[in-house]
C-alpha cells in the first residue's frame, strides 16, 4: 500500500501507530515485493506473519498463492487487517507471538515459513522463541533493526557476536541479506532495518547433554564481555574442566565457537 492509502485507512478507523508496540507500517510496494522474492514462496506454501499491522506485507504474501497465518497483537488493528485481506487466503489471529501455542496454531504436519516485519522491541524474543518452540517453522525471512539483525547472524570474531548469536547458531544458519531504509515506513523509524534469513538445521550441529545448561553458561560468559572466562565462569567451570575441554580460561566469550560451549557444558 502507498503512504496515502495507509494514512486514509488509519484515519478512517481512528487508529494511530503505537510506539509502545513498536509499530512502523511498511509503506512501499517495492520493499514488500523484495521481501516476498527473497522468501522464495510458492503456491500452496504456508506462511506465518508476526505483526502484520495493517496488511501491507500480508497482501504481497497472499499474492504468491501461499496460505498466510497473520498473528497480530493489537486488537485495534484487526478490523483494518480483516478489511485489507478480505477474500484472500489469510487467517487473522489476534494473539501474542510471545505467548501463543505455536504447536496448536500451526499444523505440525506441514513445513512453515515465518516472513515478517517484526516490531523492533520484541524481534529477538520472537525469533528465539520460534526457534525453540516451533519446529514446524523451517525458514525465516524477517525484517528487524539493523543492529539486531547483525547480532542474530554474527559469527565468532564479529563485533556483534554475542549470546543471541550462539543460541541462533544452535538452531539455524543465519545471514543478513540487505538493509532497508527508514523512509519506507509510516511512521519513519530513526534506524535502518535489516532483512535476515534463517534456515533451521535438520539436526543441531553439536551434541550436548543439556542444552539449557549450555545456554546458561553462554549467558554467564557474555554477561561481562571484557572479562576472561576464568572470571565470568568462576564457580561453574574449574581449572581441570577447562583443561579437559581445551578451552583457554584466559579467553573471552566472543572467541568461543558453539562446539566450545558444548564441551564446557558437558564438562
Amino acid at each position: 500500500m502507498t503512504p496515502s492509502e495507509i494514512t486514509e485507512l488509519l484515519t478512517r478507523h481512528g487508529v494511530r501507530p503505537s510506539k509502545a508496540l513498536g509499530q512502523n507500517f511498511l509503506a512501499d510496494e517495492n520493499t514488500a515485493r523484495r521481501i516476498v522474492r527473497l522468501a522464495e514462496l510458492q503456491p500452496g506454501d504456508r506462511v506465518v506473519e508476526v505483526g502484520p499491522g495493517i496488511g501491507s506485507l500480508t497482501v504481497a504474501l497472499a499474492e504468491t498463492g501461499a496460505h498466510v497465518c497473520a498473528v497480530e497483537l493489537d486488537r485495534h488493528l484487526v478490523p483494518i487487517l480483516d478489511e485489507v485481506v478480505a477474500g484472500r487466503d489469510v487467517e487473522v489471529i489476534n494473539d501474542d507471538a510471545l505467548r501463543v501455542d505455536w504447536g496448536a496454531l500451526l499444523d505440525p504436519a506441514h513445513a512453515w515459513s515465518m516472513v515478517a516485519n517484526l516490531p523492533y522491541n520484541v524481534a529477538t524474543s520472537v525469533v528465539i522463541r520460534a526457534l525453540e518452540t516451533a519446529p514446524m517453522i523451517k525458514g525465516f525471512l524477517v525484517m528487524v533493526q539493523r543492529e539486531v539483525g547483525e547480532r542474530i547472524a554474527a559469527g565468532v570474531g564479529d563485533d556483534a557476536f554475542g549470546a543471541v548469536s550462539v543460541k541462533v547458531a544452535y538452531y539455524a544458519t543465519a545471514k543478513v541479506l540487505g538493509t532497508v531504509s527508514p523512509n519506507v515506513f509510516i511512521p519513519k523509524p530513526k534506524v535502518e532495518s535489516a532483512l535476515v534469513r534463517l534456515v533451521r538445521h535438520a539436526a543441531p550441529p553439536v551434541q550436548v547433554a543439556d542444552v539449557d545448561r549450555m545456554f546458561d553458561l553462554v549467558r554467564a560468559g557474555f554477561a561481562t564481555r571484557r572479562k576472561t572466562l576464568r572470571n565470568t565462569l568462576d564457580g561453574r567451570i574449574d581449572a581441570a574442566q577447562f583443561a579437559s575441554t581445551h578451552v583457554d580460561p584466559q579467553a573471552r566469550a566472543e572467541t568461543l565457537s558453539l562446539a566450545d560451549w558444548a564441551r564446557l557444558a558437558d564438562a
